[in-house]
């Protein structure tokens, strides 16, 4: 018996990351996008409560990296995407990087991933792509400098850097990106054992297209839909495996088929918008303690494509953020509200039983809403703000503003609210189409109530 644990002891020791790295241990994501969240100290108390292993932060924050400090909870931290251009051509900058973020909490907070950037392959500047990889390698070097071995490095992706994903054989990296920088980044990461860190969310797929993917399949709940590979013969039962097989395969494709996969985010929201399906309480809950489970298994069940794989991963998020900007599920994917309750039972453990939990509230938006919309200012907004919100919205043309102009029959000279309410409701109805938002910098806020008055109607979006 002690014999056949040598093997084991021996790999421990060779690979320049500690075993318990490459567990399947579930941590958290903690974003700062809140004006209302708890202190660092507060916060870390709180991740422990959740029984996360570890914990991920998008930036270096001075505050969170001491209130890590001996927790035993391991830490990745983050360089911001405006600095990866100018660290990727000047190895000082990387090293002063590392000494003012790095060092002074290490190795007393258990750094081990330093992500170079946050999906910055999902963005439009196209010249800060190519600045990855060299600013990655000069981090790597900087650590080396600084005695810093355990740490990994590598940066995260969105499911967008595939071209084509479906079956999951036929998953191909962007013709941009795939030989100019996905094969050298992956060359990176293979030589050292470092992992291709993705963010995978099944609601996306799933949201945009209700009727063609099974509601079941992508929350882990599917008794009998599966689906088959016609190229592979590997059958799928959730939505989650298939997603993260199309990117092995991308890989294999070109010529990396082992690079590990660590999940940087996965969860879904718990709330939204109207016209946002399936965000909600129960779709969130059942979809995040079936991935824990599956993340936590043991021995562990990894995909179809790598059986028995281990997938160390982070849940997204800590806390609803408020400041979130986008539509309404950036706001809600936190397991916990900012004042500290969770907004459902949760133990990233995975060691409470699913029947453990108590009932969840009956999901009301599984199916599209049907009806119409307003956008309003939101409720407490400064009136500042709102005033230039204002003018945006009735900027934009088309007689947006016309019925509050002066003399016009929605004008209501004594209330700055129902005119700019009637400006977001008629802009968002105009410009929906091709891609205006009822958010205005979390101004506005979408209602089912009509808010017009008198003779004045306001636009609505029907869904």
């Amino acid at each position: 018996m002690e014999k056949a644990l040598i093997p084991l002891f021996i790999l421990c020791f060779l690979v320049s990351s500690s075993c318990a790295e490459i567990s399947g241990a579930v941590g958290v994501n903690y974003g700062q996008l809140g004006n209302n969240l708890p202190t660092p100290s507060r916060s870390v108390e709180l991740i422990k409560s959740l029984k996360a292993k570890r914990v991920k932060i998008y930036d270096a924050n001075p505050e969170i990296l001491k209130a890590l400090k001996n927790t035993g909870l391991q830490v990745s931290i983050m360089v911001p995407n405006q600095l990866v251009k100018n660290i990727s051509t000047n190895q000082t900058l990387a090293n002063q990087w590392v000494h003012t973020n790095l060092v002074p909490f290490y190795p007393e907070t258990l750094i081990r991933y330093l992500l170079v950037g946050n999906e910055m392959l999902s963005g439009t500047d196209n010249s800060s792509w190519f600045s990855i990889v060299p600013a990655m390698r000069k981090i790597k070097k900087a650590l080396k400098i600084h005695g810093a071995h355990k740490v990994k490095v590598g940066t995260t992706l969105a499911m967008d850097v595939l071209q084509s994903s479906f079956p999951p054989s036929n998953g191909t990296f962007r013709s941009d990106i795939s030989s100019s920088v996905m094969k050298p980044m992956l060359q990176f990461l293979n030589r050292t054992k470092s992992f291709l860190f993705l963010d995978v969310y099944p609601y996306f797929p799933w949201s945009s297209e209700p009727k063609t993917i099974n509601l079941d399949y992508a929350l882990f709940q599917s008794k009998n839909i599966t689906i088959t590979d016609p190229n592979t013969g590997l059958t799928y039962t959730n939505l989650f495996d298939q997603m993260v097989d199309s990117v092995i395969f991308a890989m294999k494709r070109v010529g990396y088929p082992d690079v590990r996969i660590f999940i940087a985010e996965t969860g879904w929201p718990n709330g939204g918008d109207y016209d946002q399906i399936g965000a909600n309480i129960y779709n969130a809950a059942t979809y995040n303690r079936n991935v824990v489970k599956k993340f936590t298994a043991k021995p562990p069940v990894g995909t179809p494509a790598r059986p028995g794989s281990v997938l160390p991963s982070f849940i997204f998020a800590l806390y609803n953020e408020n400041q979130k900007p986008g539509p309404g599920t950036e706001r809600h994917f936190g397991l916990l509200h900012p004042h500290g309750k969770p907004v459902y039972e949760i133990d990233l453990s995975g060691e409470t039983p699913l029947s453990e939990y108590k009932p969840l509230p009956v999901p009301e938006n599984n199916t599209p809403y049907k009806g119409k919309i307003w956008c309003v200012a939101a409720k407490g907004a400064n009136k500042t703000a709102l005033g230039l919100a204002l003018s945006y919205a009735c900027s934009q043309g088309n007689k947006t503003c016309d019925p509050i102009q002066p003399r016009g029959y929605c004008r209501h000279p004594n209330s700055l609210i129902r005119d700019v309410s009637y400006a977001f409701s008629s802009y968002w109805a105009q410009f929906k189409k091709t891609g205006g938002s009822c958010y205005f910098d979390g101004l506005a806020t979408q209602t089912i109530k009509d808010p017009s008055y008198g003779y004045c109607k306001f636009p609505s979006v029907t869904l």
